[in-house]
């Protein structure tokens, strides 16, 4: 690639109703103090009746322009992450466009990586604007779990949140920016994180319906397995690939899914100098929006410097891992 890439400004949007503990756990059975406990989890946030994923997400990007201080004309391409969309169809991207005003020469597109989502639309985005050489891109992450959550269901009711992150990108000084970035697809574990009903395969119907194939169903061990199997040896060899040492990666970014294991696997990294940047307690797993809403609130609470190496780490359902290093 010609010309660096990097991100020119973030933004996220969270929900205004927040949900404790108590609230949570009480259909699934389960208290406060065991929630905390298994989760890290103090707090998530939930979209009222009336918004979608494309509010959260419109909100989201509309706050990642006013941060870069570009207008949405001057955007090229819009890609929105989401497991969770409007509908089938339109792309939910394609409202986004609608509610920023966004010219029709923007093209806009969905991508579903689930919560490895936003690593996988700025690497597709990246390619895109050196592929033609102008304009701009937005990525948003953008995810509303409450909708396809199982109350009683204790393994995943609790850890889901919703929200939106950002990020436009644009040009950069060489040296700056994505430096490098590596995905990849575990299909052999693909039945580890679902929502069985409502596709192709298995169309909503009042059997799927009573079956309650319309949930988020996740295998918590084998998830957690997955994760500490294959994310430290995939972040050390991207490293090494890279020339990189490890103690020199400034920040760490990893998504949100639960912060007793994002606390182990910030160990299992040793990353000797970095600072793990987590926002799971406040605002619990918001899926793909997980890790740009974490990098907006460091970025915003200027916990990062220019010049710093952050490394951003997603993993999920797939199962997925995008990694990508960034000089901040």
């Amino acid at each position: 690639m010609s010309a660096a890439i990097g991100l020119l400004g973030t933004g996220s949007h969270l929900p205004e109703r927040a949900v404790d503990n108590i609230e949570v756990g009480a259909p699934a059975g389960v208290t406060d103090e065991w929630v905390t406990r298994k989760t890290g989890i103090s707090a998530r946030r939930w979209a009222d009746a009336g918004e979608a994923t494309s509010d959260l997400a419109a909100s989201a990007g509309r706050a990642a322009l006013e941060d870069a201080g570009v207008e949405v004309a001057e955007v090229s391409l819009i890609v929105v992450a989401t497991s969770t969309p409007d509908s089938p169809q339109p792309p939910t991207a394609a409202l986004v466009a609608r509610t920023l005003e966004a010219p029709n020469s923007t093209a806009a597109f969905d991508l579903n990586a689930v919560c490895s989502g936003f690593v996988f639309a700025l690497e597709t985005a990246r390619h895109y604007l050196a592929g033609t050489g102008s304009g701009l891109a937005l990525v948003i992450a953008a995810d509303v779990y409450s909708r396809c959550i199982d109350r009683a269901d204790r393994r995943t009711a609790v850890l889901l949140g919703d929200g939106a992150g950002a990020a436009v990108l644009g040009p950069v000084p060489e040296g700056h920016g994505i430096l490098a970035t590596r995905l990849a697809t575990f299909g052999q574990h693909s039945d580890l994180i679902k929502v069985p009903g409502g596709g192709s395969r298995r169309p909503a119907s009042p059997a799927t319906l009573a079956k309650g194939d319309q949930y988020f169903r996740m295998h918590g061990r084998g998830v957690a397995d997955f994760v500490h199997e294959n994310v430290p040896p995939a972040v050390a060899g991207f490293l090494a690939d890279n020339g990189t040492d490890p103690a020199e990666v400034d920040h760490l970014v990893p998504h949100q899914a639960n912060g007793n294991l994002v606390h182990r696997l910030s160990e299992e990294l040793a990353l000797t100098n970095a600072r793990t940047h987590t926002t799971v307690e406040r605002f619990g797993n918001t899926g793909a929006a997980s890790v740009p809403v974490t990098l907006d609130d460091a970025a915003k609470a200027k916990e990062i410097d220019p010049g710093q190496l952050v490394l951003l780490a997603a993993f999920g359902g797939g199962m997925s891992s995008g990694l990508c290093l960034l000089r901040w």
